[in-house]
């Protein structure tokens, strides 16, 4: 299990593929700030208000000399139906295996309606262009969080 991840400590690095099967490494995306964002499914309330306030921001983002990653234990198959149906410009990485949600600390056991079961606790890391943590946010709150994501990248 990962250990606490403080600001300013080497991001985990992470090696899987994105929506069209191509390797993504945290080493590839070294130069830019990079808003790695981990939410729980595809197409479901929460992430899709999520995800699509990041692609309102992106240009903002970009400006701020950031890139947006999603994260999810959902397939390729399923992110290409996600970013096609909702027009999501950036990549959305295929965790299965949930070896990089595990490494980030985000793979919780979760409780919903008296059932026990493991996903993704919804979170967002920035990443600064050296490859470390500049800002945390764990157990995200939809409304607002691609604001200050932005604020933090700005900082």
């Amino acid at each position: 299990m990962a250990k606490d991840l403080v600001i300013g400590s080497p991001a985990p690095e992470l090696s899987i593929p994105d929506q069209d099967g191509n390797v993504v490494t945290l080493n590839s995306l070294k130069g830019k700030q990079v808003v790695l964002y981990f939410y729980p499914k595809d197409d479901t309330p929460g992430c899709t208000k999520e995800s699509c306030d990041f692609r309102d921001t992106e240009s903002q983002i970009m400006r701020a000399g950031g890139s947006i990653v999603g994260v999810s234990l959902d397939g390729q198959e399923s992110h290409q139906k996600f970013i096609k149906k909702f027009g999501l410009p950036f990549v959305l990485l295929s965790d299965e295996t949930a070896s990089v949600s595990k490494a980030y600390g985000v793979y919780k056991q979760k409780n919903m309606y008296g059932r026990k079961y493991w996903g993704i606790e919804r979170s967002t890391f920035v990443i600064d262009t050296e490859g470390k943590l500049k800002a945390i946010f764990r157990k995200v709150k939809v409304d607002g969080h691609a604001d200050a994501v932005l604020a933090a990248l700005k900082a």
